[in-house]
């Protein structure tokens, strides 16, 4: 798939960028770029990776200029560059405007004029009927994408997303928190015991991105079918792989979280493809004649529901387990199992 091609990883340095190059390092993929703020970060994994298929970038998306300087050459982009973090995004919402948004334009029009073949851009279940300003960004984020993709001609870039949910253990995830808690013996702090979410693994989301990079047309967005499980059947399942109860202390929904999360909304089930494990999410190819908005609606709009954390399958705690312990990290602590050596995110 990426035989000596150039792959770039904007954000390169978190979670999916760590598993991408897993991932693919030991393939005869040409070269690994990876685009980044944090020198830190991309000095630790120098350090850790040692090879010279990966090139690393000093640089923001949000200036196009260090943008170019990383985009000359590239064949492909995975696009994870984003603010994340709901509390931060809350309080600063300009800034994620400033990354998730402005940055995807830098990002796609860069790529554009250096004639990349590829791109896919991440997005979240946040995104979907957004309530916080991390959500509404990257929202906004995704309508970029699909605006761009209608006016690139003939055989140049190809735009398309990806939509995923709680990836498991990645930086920010609950997982790590609820671990510490239960090795120190302290409670569980957990918001509200029937808050469910998506759960799927760093490798899912990479099989995700992969499925989307071979199989999207412009615009599209792919959503893996993923199951879900309430915070509460999370904190037992870790308890019972660690065999250590600890108390579950319920503190309350914090501000800009839902009780559940949506992968595909209403409007967007009415015209979904259903790809098996995955949707296919076609853009909306209409134009400015509004016509088209507001004297051609869709009955079925008001007979279906959106895909969500509640009316997926629903993980027990077996299940749930089952699903922890496909994690590097548990895996370690609970089996002691050392085989697969990975960077520490």
């Amino acid at each position: 798939m990426l035989n000596n091609k150039v792959l770039l990883i904007t954000g390169g340095t978190g979670s999916f960028g760590n598993a991408v190059l897993r991932r693919f390092l030991k393939t005869s993929i040409k070269e690994i770029r990876i685009l980044s703020r944090d020198e830190k970060k991309q000095d630790d994994m120098r350090q850790f990776y040692k090879t010279d298929k990966i090139k690393y970038y000093i640089g923001d998306v949000r200036n196009r200029q260090s943008v170019k300087y990383a985009m000359q050459g590239v064949d492909y982009v995975f696009h994870a560059a984003a603010l994340k973090q709901v509390p931060s995004c809350e309080f600063f919402p300009m800034e994620a405007v400033r990354t998730n948004v402005m940055g995807l334009e830098n990002v796609i029009d860069t790529a554009v004029q250096f004639g990349v073949e590829k791109l896919v851009s991440l997005s979240t279940d946040k995104a979907v009927y957004p309530i916080n300003a991390m959500g509404m960004s990257k929202a906004l984020a995704e309508k970029v994408m699909i605006a761009k993709s209608r006016h690139i001609e003939g055989n140049s870039t190809l735009l398309c997303g990806t939509r995923y949910g709680n990836v498991m253990a990645s930086r920010g995830s609950v997982i790590p928190l609820f671990i510490n808690q239960i090795k120190k013996g302290m409670p569980i702090t957990i918001t509200d015991p029937n808050m469910t979410r998506f759960m799927m693994t760093l490798d899912d989301a990479v099989e995700l991105v992969l499925f989307a990079f071979s199989n999207g047309q412009p615009g599209d967005i792919f959503v893996q079918k993923a199951p879900a499980a309430t915070i509460s059947v999370l904190a037992k399942a870790l308890m019972e792989l660690y065999k250590k109860e600890t108390e579950i202390r319920v503190i309350g929904t914090r501000h800009g979280e839902k009780l559940y999360e949506s992968l595909v909304n209403r409007e967007e089930m009415v015209k979904v493809e259903d790809l098996g494990n995955y949707y296919r999410i076609p853009a909306d190819t209409r134009d400015l004649n509004y016509g088209k908005y507001f004297t051609e609606g869709q009955e079925q709009v008001s007979l279906v529901d959106e895909y969500t954390s509640h009316n997926t399958h629903r993980l027990d705690v077996e299940g749930m387990k089952n699903l922890l312990l496909k994690l590097p990290m548990i895996r370690r602590d609970v089996l002691g199992d050392t085989e697969q050596e990975q960077y520490p995110d």
